[in-house]
């Protein structure tokens, strides 16, 4: 009989996959490695991949960490778990200085009720 992960495991175990997932997404965007160019250098597929990235429960810790050596060669799961990794920093300094322009007077005056 064949068992789904994702209904075996609780919510919260749930999101910490998904959270694993967006951490190795936000690596790969990090580290301007394409998706199809990272699956390829782990030996896996796009789909598989995909499913990563997703936070799928029901793939094998060896996939995570051939994905992880792909992106980041010689990293380790502790530093991406940690987000100690430069591009990273790099990544989250880049989103956090972005401009905000001055609203016009039509958009002021929307607001005053």
């Amino acid at each position: 009989m064949k068992v789904t992960q994702s209904a075996m495991l609780s919510p919260r175990q749930l999101e910490e996959c998904a959270c694993l997932g967006r951490q190795l997404a936000r690596l790969r965007i990090a580290r301007k490695v394409r998706q199809t160019d990272a699956a390829l250098r782990a030996g896996l597929s796009r789909n598989t991949v995909y499913r990563l990235e997703k936070g799928d429960p029901g793939l094998a810790l060896g996939q995570v960490l051939r994905y992880l050596e792909a992106i980041a060669p010689g990293s380790t799961l502790l530093e991406l778990l940690s987000e100690k990794d430069p591009a990273l920093l790099s990544l989250d300094a880049r989103e956090k200085t972005k401009r905000v322009r001055d609203m016009t007077a039509a958009e002021l005056k929307e607001l005053e009720f």
